[in-house]
């Protein structure tokens, strides 16, 4: 279990905490979006329309089973996100489709063309 936050929310927060934030103080920030992995790779084939890429494979020895944030301190600054879980994951797929100029030089044969995903299960 995972708490998932998209990318220009975190910014947001961030910005907040430096400006009006207390120094020295701790924020957590933290959408209140959690997620399975399981659940996020479904709804990323899904938002992508691909199907029969998930691999279930034995988890490793002590691996965390959940990521969890209380971001109350920040939000009391008047900082909530602005965008749900689903509509962000839309939004960066999309991006990462409009600016394949900018990703795809980095990428190589594997990332282009992945095995099917190995989740943890």
């Amino acid at each position: 279990m995972r708490d998932w936050i998209f990318v220009a929310d975190h910014g947001e927060a961030i910005n907040l905490v430096l400006n009006k934030g207390v120094r020295g103080e701790i924020y957590n920030v933290s959408s209140g979006e959690e997620r399975t992995n399981l659940e996020v790779v479904n709804e990323l084939l899904e938002v992508m329309a691909k199907t029969d890429l998930i691999e279930f494979v034995e988890d490793r020895p002590g691996h965390d089973l959940r990521y969890s944030l209380d971001s109350s301190k920040i939000r009391k600054l008047g900082w909530k996100p602005k965008y749900g879980f689903s509509e962000g994951l839309k939004e960066a797929v999309e991006w990462y489709l409009e600016n394949e100029w900018w990703w795809k030089p980095l990428a190589d044969e594997k990332v282009l063309h992945p095995t099917p995903l190995r989740l943890k299960w």
